[in-house]
């Protein structure tokens, strides 16, 4: 089999030299208040059914918070407002476990439970 042999050099890491990762953390003092709760939140285990169908039916599938408002005949449009929650990343990711440890460890069926 034939090797392939590096033969040239990058002047950057990414392809882009602006590029920055889509939910890149800003750091400051609020992100790293906040960063104990995210450990916690983060590091909550899922080992039974009833509590993985709890987070499942506790944290919603999409944001609940998009709205379109008709008022005087005009339509105002107010957009989802989850990302502004410090914790949304935290909390997507709980809800994703809750749904693959019923799905992969209990087989159950999760459809209800995606939007």
């Amino acid at each position: 089999m034939e090797t392939i042999n590096h033969t040239h050099e990058h002047t950057h890491t990414h392809p882009h030299p602006n590029y920055h990762p889509p939910n890149q953390k800003k750091p400051g003092w609020f992100h790293n208040l906040l960063n104990p709760l995210r450990r916690v939140v983060d590091g909550i285990q899922i080992k039974n059914n009833r509590f993985a169908h709890l987070i499942c039916q506790t944290i919603p599938c999409c944001c609940p918070f998009e709205r379109q408002i008709k008022l005087f005949g005009k339509t105002i449009d107010i957009p989802p407002l989850c990302k502004l929650n410090p914790l949304y990343d935290e909390f997507v990711g709980l809800r994703f476990r809750a749904l693959s440890y019923l799905a992969d460890v209990c087989g159950e069926d999760v459809t209800r439970y995606i939007c």
